[in-house]
């Protein structure tokens, strides 16, 4: 190979499709049996990773810094970086550590839960069969170079842009990049250079992926070089926004508002009442600050990834964390029936012919034609060739029409007793279409008119017995060992193959726990309506209608809204239907989640809130969903519900607490600054309670969950949020004005007491209010977590002391007297109780309450 090959060299195959076969192959330094280890290695110092975004995860720095991007920060950087200009240089100092601290929590938590992820995403990785050293290995797609030998089957991602070598009835489906939901056929060959992409016929591309077929492809472009990296570099490719994160810019747009109203306020006051503007500047910062939960990135990121990591042990994968919140949210889950409604391990029940009896014939040519197939190996196929004994591994495979969703059929091409002999198996419409005769299970042949009546009786017959049935047919060639799809005509009916796939055990308990959550289960399946419903029956699943994909065709796409709402069973659906019901059930107001591991379910795993699928699905549906399963087993995403319900439920605590709490406490500061003759509390020591108050809520991701927080679907509620802020924000204003009180005209204190007699009272009641508010219950009845219980206790000892340690006086605080310490806890437990009535009443008044 030329050592001296440079990323520079992958340029020269631009319009690719144009090349020689052999001249490319020369180009691209390498040969039909592919690459050596040493050779891709060096080639991809050069053409770089695999990837469209070559750094997906951020660097620590980069890290580091995005804790400081936000507005409020830089801001008080700014004014921090005035004060020591003008001379305030501890003030200046004690902001900066304070905003140091918070960040470098934040990237500490961040940094866990980001590297977290990635050793989750690991596990669930998506490969490509590769010719190294001249053997097939199967390689992470990220590792392949320009000038790799890959293997296409059906179900394949294509993982780079590529130019095929060699195809047998390829079909590749290409909308991601041509818009195009019809299959595209692909043939070797040439193709003038000013083809458009849409024709490019011996051109694949990265993002599509293959339905039907098989063929054998060299690397041409990776990463950001393909056709969909161009496409990336130019529009923003960000994934469509999920409701939790919709619900998060909603609460932050809320809170700005807010801010932004309460800030210009007491600005404007602060300088009308002659105070120093600079003074009144940073105090304005400082509420802003307070008020808003400057930790929730931080605290969304380490709930999210705690879940994870739980959901991990539970064998769910997330993809994507934001995920999470739609699991928790699903109340809809459709699902397909075999492997996931059913044990997925399909028998075959009999191989007969039209009458009834079981037919050697049509046994023989339906094992063969599974065994020689070289398509995409399906449970029938391995029920087929378990069926019995016969070795069937002798016979040659002269050629083969692969399966597709439009013909529904497969045939296979073989010798047999001297004769060129076509076996095909599919849908038994498709291959009664395709038949002239029908044999009677003796060798008599009769036309297939004289006894359609009779197999379709027999079909109705089987199928309302729950059997799933399909039709096998065969013809004698002459001539060249060949076929082609206009071959699959003039056939004779053999007979049909039934397969019988059971119910999982104690499915019926699965559907009613799913219920017991809040989520509908509806099936959507390609059997026909008779198995369809007998399938439903025995799940317990009582369906009064059944709608079929003909019948979907015919219905407005209101008239569907309507339908899919009260329909649980979908039966006979093609591919593309399935993402009409999943749009029709989210229009009709759904969290939809759809589970599916086949090459025609991936458009339905991207349309539905929480695509689902299993790491034994094709690529094409793993790198489609959200989630991946480690278990084809509802019971393993029944726990995923929970675990995402609980993750939600834990991230809506500290929105409770940080909002509740820090409007009360800036409320109260607005107000006694319009009284007061002095500043209620100074801006560094707002900034020193909003850091304290936060330390305790970063561990909520720990905290327990009450059993029926999880019970219901979970979802944002920004009238609720707000409702809550106001009640209990106020409820915390009053105490704090009883504070005021006590300390100017009671214990008569000084500036510098009443600060830091509040700053105590104020940490000390948010540090307790977490223990109120975390639950609807009464909070003595419910347990909280022991991270949360421990970081509580210890920001209680550290406040109760901070006044008499040598670093108060850098923020301006002085011991407390005794009797001082008497009263602030007294006014703490008041408001404790006060905080429990008031919850009492606030639930028992709601028609909707989060869990909390």
């Amino acid at each position: 190979m030329d050592s001296s090959r440079s990323a520079g060299t992958v340029e020269d195959v631009d319009a690719f499709w144009s090349a020689d076969p052999q001249d490319l192959l020369r180009r691209l330094t390498t040969t039909a049996a592919g690459l050596s280890t040493p050779q891709a290695e060096q080639i991809r110092r050069t053409s770089g990773v695999n990837q469209l975004q070559t750094t997906r995860k951020s660097s620590c720095i980069g890290l580091l810094l995005s804790q400081f991007k936000g507005p409020v920060s830089i801001i008080l950087l700014a004014a921090a970086v005035l004060s020591a200009f003008l001379g305030d240089t501890t003030d200046a100092i004690i902001i900066f550590i304070i905003i140091l601290v918070s960040g470098l929590l934040g990237f500490w938590q961040e940094k866990g839960a980001s590297d977290a992820m990635q050793d989750l995403l690991s596990i669930v990785t998506v490969k490509a069969l590769v010719f190294r050293d001249g053997q097939p290995v199967s390689l992470p797609t990220e590792q392949l170079v320009p000038g790799d030998i890959i293997q296409l089957r059906a179900g394949d991602l294509i993982p780079a842009d590529c130019y095929l070598l060699d195809a047998n009835e390829l079909y590749v489906n290409e909308a991601t990049l041509t818009g195009e939901t019809y299959p595209v056929d692909k043939l070797p060959g040439i193709t003038p250079a000013d083809t458009p992409i849409a024709r490019r016929q011996n051109a694949l591309f990265m993002g599509s992926h293959v339905v039907s077929g098989s063929g054998k492809a060299v690397v041409v472009h990776t990463g950001i070089q393909t056709e969909l990296g161009h496409i990336a570099n130019r529009i923003s490719a960000a994934p469509p926004e999920t409701g939790f994160e919709r619900g998060v810019r909603h609460f932050g747009y809320m809170l700005m508002q807010i801010t932004l109203v309460l800030v210009m306020l007491i600005f404007a006051v602060n300088v009308g009442l002659h105070k120093p503007a600079l003074n009144a500047f940073m105090f304005s910062l400082a509420i802003a600050v307070g008020l808003t939960p400057q930790l929730l990135p931080a605290i969304i990121s380490i709930n999210l990834s705690k879940g994870a990591g739980r959901m991990a042990r539970q064998q769910v994968i997330i993809k994507r964390l934001s995920a999470i919140e739609n699991i928790g949210s699903m109340n809809i889950l459709c699902s397909d029936k075999t492997g996931t409604l059913t044990e997925g391990n399909v028998k075959v029940d009999r191989i007969m012919a039209i009458n009834g009896q079981v037919f050697p014939k049509a046994q023989l040519l339906a094992k063969i034609n599974a065994q020689l197939q070289q398509g995409f190996r399906n449970p029938i196929d391995e029920a087929i060739l378990s069926a019995d004994a016969t070795d069937v591994a002798g016979y040659p495979r002269l050629d083969e029409i692969p399966y597709d969703f439009i013909r529904k059929r497969l045939t296979i091409l073989t010798e047999l007793d001297g004769q060129y002999v076509m076996s095909t198996k599919g849908a038994v419409q498709q291959i009664l279409s395709i038949c002239v005769n029908a044999d009677n299970g003796s060798g008599r042949l009769v036309p297939i008119a004289d006894v359609q009546a009779q197999i379709d009786a027999l079909y109705h017959q089987l199928s309302s017995q729950g059997f799933r049935t399909l039709g096998i047919a065969t013809k004698i060639i002459s001539g060249k060992p060949e076929i082609d799809k206009p071959d699959e005509a003039g056939m004779t009916f053999l007979g049909l193959i039934t397969l019988f796939d059971p119910p999982k055990a104690g499915i019926q308990q699965t559907l009613n726990e799913l219920s017991g959550l809040g989520i509908q289960l509806k099936m959507i399946t390609g059997d026909n309506a008779l198995v369809a419903a007998s399938a439903a029956a025995r799940m317990g699943i009582h369906t009064p209608e059944v709608l079929t994909g003909s019948m979907i065709r015919q219905l407005s796409p209101e008239a569907l809204r309507h339908k899919v709402r009260h329909t649980s069973v979908f039966a006979e659906v093609e591919p593309n239907q399935k993402e009409s019901l999943i749009r029709a059930l989210q229009q009709a107001g759904f969290v939809v989640g759809y589970i599916g591991d086949g090459i025609n379910d991936a458009s339905a795993l991207h349309a539905a809130d929480v695509g689902i699928s299993v790491d034994t699905a094709v690529d094409v549906a793993k790198e489609s969903a959200d989630i991946v399963l480690l278990q084809q087993n509802l019971n393993v995403l029944i726990d995923g519900v929970r675990e995402g319900r609980r993750t939600f439920a834990n991230t809506m605590k500290y929105i409770f607490m940080a909002t509740s709490a820090n409007f009360g406490n800036m409320f109260s500061m607005a107000g006694a600054s319009l009284f007061l003759p002095f500043l209620p509390l100074l801006p560094t020591q707002i900034l020193l309670t909003n850091l304290l108050t936060d330390l305790p809520q970063m561990v909520i991701s720990s905290d327990n969950v009450e059993p029926d927080t999880i019970d219901k679907p979970t979802n944002w509620d920004l009238r609720f949020i707000r409702r809550f802020m106001l009640t209990f924000g106020l409820l915390s204003s009053v105490f704090d004005y009883i504070s005021f009180f006590l300390l100017l005209y009671v214990f008569r204190t000084d500036e510098a007491h009443f600060q830091t007699g509040w700053f105590v009272e104020s940490v000390l009641s948010a540090s307790v209010i977490v223990l109120v508010v975390r639950t609807r219950r009464v909070f003595y009845r419910a347990r909280p977590g022991k991270w949360l219980v421990l970081a509580t206790v210890f920001i209680v000892g550290l406040v109760l002391v901070l006044p008499v340690t040598p670093v108060a006086q850098a923020f301006g605080f002085k011991p407390l007297p005794l009797h001082l310490y008497g009263v602030i806890p007294g006014i703490v437990g008041a408001y404790a109780i006060s905080a429990e009535g008031l919850k009492y009443w606030f639930y028992k008044h709601e028609r909707k309450a989060l869990p909390g």
